[in-house]
């Protein structure tokens, strides 16, 4: 029943939406993610007649190529004749320039007002949205390897160097390209230590619960249980923390973390042990 206790407790989402920002704070959000929406379809609209313009004006361009080429050769046409046609190809032709010049108008002020949209949606949500977006802008600019393992290696080193929100969005983005392989587990751990470095114990506990409660049989899941107990602790969850290691201990009596799990028990076992020093009178 214990076990089950922490497992529930592990299976908790990490992400808790403060409270006190209230109904008016998501209603600004909903508003400023439906006008973005709003915009991004404008802008797709601008961009496919755009494209569906230009051919029109290489066909356009080829037409008064071809006349022009044509005029000396035109003696039996009579030049009213030609002068008329090539006028109107020369006006077909500035329309569509006119029709081109107002799309890239209309799709710079889109993307100038999306990008204001984005700022204001990320002020509100906070600086740490602000740091996710500009790591999230990074990572799309790393070259990924199309392989798994140096996929989910080129996270760790990014997680080792220090860029935890770089590593992050690897990781997230790893659990959805490979979301039943087996380095799963692993990915999910590393996500949990982006979180645990930040001090974010609820987060990394949920990530670290996927590890002990879906891949039991993974590497990382005593290292899990030994971090879930760390970060139990940390929120002054004593008796958790203890059945952390308890459970650690129970399930992977030979793995390292359960020697660093035995030592950590024995040192609260003393402290129980050992009275209270009273204050002097």
């Amino acid at each position: 029943m214990r076990r089950l206790v922490l497992l529930a407790l592990l299976a908790l989402p990490g992400c808790f939406y403060p409270a006190d920002r209230g109904r008016a704070l998501e209603a600004k959000v909903d508003r400023l993610g439906a006008e973005s929406a709003q915009m991004q379809a404008e802008l797709k609209e601008a961009r496919a007649q755009l494209a569906a313009t230009l051919p029109k004006i290489d066909e356009k361009v080829a037409e008064v190529t071809k006349a022009l080429e044509g005029l000396d050769t035109a003696s039996r046409r009579k030049d009213a004749d030609i002068g008329i046609q090539f006028q109107k190809t020369v006006e077909d032709l500035a329309q569509l320039r006119g029709q081109v010049e107002t799309y890239l108008h209309k799709i710079t002020e889109l993307e100038t007002a999306l990008g204001e949209q984005d700022k204001k949606l990320l002020a509100l949500q906070g600086t740490e949205a602000v740091k996710e977006a500009e790591a999230k802008k990074k990572a799309e600019e790393l070259q990924r390897p199309t392989d798994k393992k140096e996929f989910l290696a080129l996270a760790q080193e990014k997680a080792k160097a220090g860029e935890v929100l770089v590593a992050r969005q690897l990781y997230t983005e790893f659990l959805k390209k490979w979301a039943k392989d087996a380095l799963v587990a692993d990915a999910h751990y590393g996500l949990g230590e982006t979180y645990y470095s930040e001090q974010r114990c609820r987060e990394a506990l949920f990530e670290y619960g996927k590890v002990v409660q879906e891949y039991p049989k993974s590497a990382t899941a005593p290292d899990a249980y030994l971090r879930s107990s760390e970060c139990f602790s940390k929120l002054k969850m004593k008796d958790e923390s203890r059945l952390a290691l308890e459970e650690l201990v129970k399930g992977y009596p030979k793995s390292a973390a359960a020697k660093t799990a035995k030592e950590r028990l024995a040192e609260l076992d003393k402290a129980a042990k050992t009275p209270a020093k009273k204050g002097k009178k």
